[in-house]
């Protein structure tokens, strides 16, 4: 069978579906959109190329999303102001490979699965154009000026997806015809066919392959990626101490205390967050803060240790894990950590990106025993429990 080449269409600037970017960098269980979308295609051996159209202001971003595929997958090409022209470019960049085949899939049906692609590709041995659908069930109204005007018969009616599956010479030739003709817009590339007289040809599509459009769309998904995988609890403890110093403040969970004394440290020795840190790293396994951010690194001379948290919290989105609960305790003499403390949480809750009432911060002296009780230093110990995708044990 001739080769068959990928196109994802990611070049489309929608926001509908809320976040703060276009939808198909948005993250969904640890995983932009696109990269989920990537997935479902990476690993199958009728799909041998794949390439991306991006939007020219979102390079940084693919590069992120496509990172875990390497060279895996072809340079993105930058999409034009249309759909339509996306698609176009996109073909361009696929033309000097010569595959045979050619499916194109919209980067924001992250749930388009390996039988429903088998389908498709399957259709193209007999036919130059396929297309995945489903019926309709809901009744259908025509509306006008939030009127109804009629019931619609909806025996014939289906609901178009992606990926659509075309002969790569015809789907090529039939864009850079619409090129040429002004006010030929099509929302979507079997359209090209039916304006050019092609038949196409109907595989039955998955009710699960929805375009993620709305917030609720997003709510939906998530959902379906929680169902779809097993969790595991995980927890991590962190202990850290630091002793005084001459100075004016001490750093806690981000928040500066005006004191007579500072805490010494390589960084700005937050003893706080550097307990927080270790019990995220502790729960993910990874070690702790001197193996990511070693002492012996003068970039970390002085640093603000919320780059340290920020970084162990990534990793644990990046496992696909959510953090669940925080538990701290700050242990010494002086100065007062209770009038900080309802600071002190939403500080963490901006850093790690979780409600603060999964954080509790609670303070504790030793009653003038050991270092902390002779006002030395503070020491701080943290738990931290989250929740990642279970992983398979092969011993």
């Amino acid at each position: 069978m001739p080769e068959t080449a990928l196109l994802i269409v990611a070049a489309g600037r929608g926001h509908r579906a809320g976040g703060n970017g276009p939808k198909q960098y948005v993250k969904l269980a640890g995983k932009t959109v696109l990269a989920h979308t990537i997935s479902a295609f990476i690993d199958l051996p009728h799909v041998s190329k794949i390439i991306t159209v991006i939007h020219r202001d979102d390079e940084a971003l693919y590069r992120e999303a496509a990172r875990a595929f390497g060279d895996r997958l072809l340079p993105p090409v930058f999409g034009g102001d249309t759909r339509q022209q996306s698609v176009l470019h996109g073909l361009r960049a696929l033309a000097p490979l010569r595959p045979g085949f050619v499916l194109i899939h919209d980067a924001a049906r992250p749930f388009v699965d390996s039988t429903l692609i088998a389908r498709v590709v399957d259709g193209l041995a007999r036919h130059e154009a396929v297309l995945p659908a489903i019926s309709v069930t809901d009744t259908i109204k025509r509306v006008k000026d939030e009127l109804v005007e009629e019931t619609v018969d909806r025996a014939n009616l289906y609901a178009a997806q992606t990926p659509q599956g075309f002969a790569f010479p015809l789907i090529q030739e039939l864009h850079e015809r619409a090129a040429k003709e002004k006010d030929v817009q099509f929302t979507d590339d079997v359209s090209l066919a039916e304006w050019a007289g092609v038949r196409v040809q109907r595989v039955e599509g998955r009710a699960n392959n929805f375009k993620l459009t709305t917030p609720r769309d997003m709510e939906m998904a998530e959902l379906i990626l929680a169902a779809s995988q097993q969790m595991e609890t995980r927890t991590g403890s962190g202990f850290d101490v630091h002793p005084f110093e001459a100075g004016d403040a001490v750093t806690l969970c981000g928040i500066t205390i005006p004191f007579d004394q500072k805490l010494k440290g390589h960084s700005d020795a937050d003893v706080a967050i550097h307990a927080l840190t270790d019990a995220l790293y502790g729960a993910l396994g990874e070690g702790d803060i001197g193996h990511h951010f070693p002492p012996s690194d003068a970039q970390w001379k002085g640093a603000d240790s919320s780059v340290f948290l920020t970084h162990a919290t990534e990793l644990v989105a990046q496992r696909g894990g959510k953090i669940i609960n925080i538990d701290l305790t700050i242990i010494c003499e002086k100065p007062k950590i209770s009038p900080h403390q309802p600071e002190m949480r939403q500080k963490l809750s901006q850093i790690m990106k979780i409600d603060a009432h999964r954080i509790s911060i609670k303070a504790t002296t030793t009653e003038g025993l050991g270092f902390a009780g002779r006002g030395e230093g503070i020491a701080a110990q943290a738990v931290a429990t989250i929740s990642v995708p279970l992983e398979d044990d092969h011993v």
